[in-house]
């Protein structure tokens, strides 16, 4: 096939919702990228959270999301991906507008009446209302308006979208905190938004396709949810438990928990797990690791580096990596087992972070993220492969939904433990570099658990394999 021919294949095989639904999670991704990337400077020196307030808050922006698009999915499908869509980016703009006037006049009488730290969660909490249904729409709507012979490039255009958005989020919050100001960033993220929802509306026409099979419920999904887990009569009791006492912490900040009950609560979780939540749970350690770029460093530089240095635009490393060199490095390792290049791309993310430890500068701060990035490429396609394959037959779409799980555990965990290490080795032990050191510690163990979990399932597959 010639690549004129090729093009037009391309020209002609995507329907007009296709181009409206990739387009708008540009904006999307950059709102939200954006919104993050300022989020730790914004907690910490605007609204003056201590760093261990400010990482659990950061945390539970960043994890939330995750959690709530596992539902989001079949929210989705029964309102329509146009609804649902138009209300996403409606509820987005809403939210991210409030985020940014946590501290304006006028939601004083609010602010005043419940302690800060609950106020604040809970309007943080709402942004991961719109992306969960966003999601959902955009991969369903590449699905749906893609003929069949380019729906594979259907798909890479939707990842090169979302990367380009991750990437141009922290420059332009970059900009927008330098000019107008931090709290304004959330300002600007939700005029981004907004204007996608008048997109949505005009331009955006229902996909259909012939033999499109019903919806499921969300009854359905959370039974799914259910078998998925495991012991669902064990974990979801025991987590809910852990919700309400963590609410209870930001409620009454005085009051502390003996540390050997997290535990506790912990080892409760994990009996009652699954073989296949059991990997998601190991796998959570890496973004307990990968977080930490929005979690503690941008109050790393600005702390322990320059306290004048444009700490979101170190953030465009990332994205503007993997944008670059995506496709270069999946031929490279193309050769590698999913699960061995999974393990390899941990490895790469977590010692990323010792170049920081090392060289504790901006140019150390870039070369880290570079590295991290590195990781990333390697590790994100090739587990996502390892799912698919690990879902039973009919079960693959409700094992991909689960598949973003260790990202919003990651988060909730990641921004706790962050917020510990900086207020400890940095505020108290006065090391900072530590901080970074514990953090490759928490990544490199991550990947020697799943190498065993790895080497376990494999010698019980064949104990358990005919003669």
């Amino acid at each position: 096939m010639t690549f004129s021919e090729r093009f037009h294949e391309i020209r002609t095989g995507f329907e007009r919702p296709f181009w409206i639904a990739n387009l708008s999670e540009i904006f999307e991704r950059l709102s939200y990228y954006g919104a993050f990337a300022s989020l730790a400077l914004y907690l910490q020196e605007k609204l003056n959270f201590s760093t261990e307030q400010t990482g659990t808050l950061t945390g539970l922006f960043g994890g939330m999301v995750w959690f709530l698009a596992i539902f989001g999915g079949a929210a989705a499908d029964r309102l329509g991906f146009r609804r649902a869509l138009s209300m996403a980016y409606l509820i987005l703009a809403a939210a991210y507008f409030l985020i940014g006037s946590i501290g304006a006049s006028w939601l004083a009488p609010v602010r005043n009446a419940v302690p800060l730290g609950l106020f604040v969660g809970c309007i943080l909490i709402l942004p991961a209302l719109g992306i969960s249904l966003v999601k959902p729409c955009v991969v369903g709507t590449t699905a749906r308006a893609s003929k069949e012979n380019v729906r594979s490039i259907g798909y890479s255009i939707y990842y090169t979208m979302v990367n380009i958005g991750g990437a141009a989020g922290p420059y332009f919050a970059s900009w927008a905190h330098r000019h107008l100001g931090v709290e304004n960033v959330y300002r600007v993220a939700a005029v981004s938004v907004f204007a996608m929802f008048f997109v949505v509306l005009l331009f955006f026409r229902e996909p259909r396709k012939p033999g499109d099979a019903p919806p499921p419920s969300i009854a359905t999904v959370a039974r799914n949810f259910c078998v998925v887990v495991g012991n669902y009569r064990l974990v979801l009791p025991v987590l809910a438990v852990a919700l309400l006492l963590r609410i209870g912490l930001w409620v009454y900040p005085a009051f502390h928990l003996p540390w050997w009950m997290w535990v506790v609560l912990l080892a409760l979780v994990l009996a009652g797990l699954s073989r296949f939540m059991w990997f998601l749970a190991l796998f959570t350690g890496y973004w307990v690791v990968f977080w930490q770029q929005y979690i503690s460093l941008p109050g790393y530089i600005h702390g322990y580096i320059n306290a004048k240095a444009d700490a979101e635009i170190v953030l465009v490393t990332d994205g503007l990596t993997v944008i670059c060199l995506t496709l270069a490095m999946n031929y490279l390792t193309r050769k590698i087992p999913a699960f061995q290049a999974v393990i390899l791309g941990t490895v790469i993310t977590s010692a990323s972070w010792l170049i920081l430890a090392f060289r504790p500068t901006i140019w150390g701060a870039v070369l880290s993220l570079f590295v991290l990035a590195l990781g990333e490429i390697i590790q994100a396609p090739r587990y996502y492969e390892y799912i698919s394959r690990l879902a039973p037959p009919g079960q693959q779409g409700t094992y991909m939904g689960f598949a973003f799980l260790p990202i919003g555990i990651g988060s909730l965990i990641g921004g706790w433990f962050g917020g510990t290490l900086v207020h400890h080795f940095g505020e108290v032990k006065h090391q900072p570099a530590r901080i970074w050191w514990s953090v490759t510690a928490v990544g490199l163990v991550t990947a020697a658990a799943l190498w065993i979990y790895d080497k376990a399932m494999s010698s019980g597959n064949a104990a358990g394999a005919p003669s």
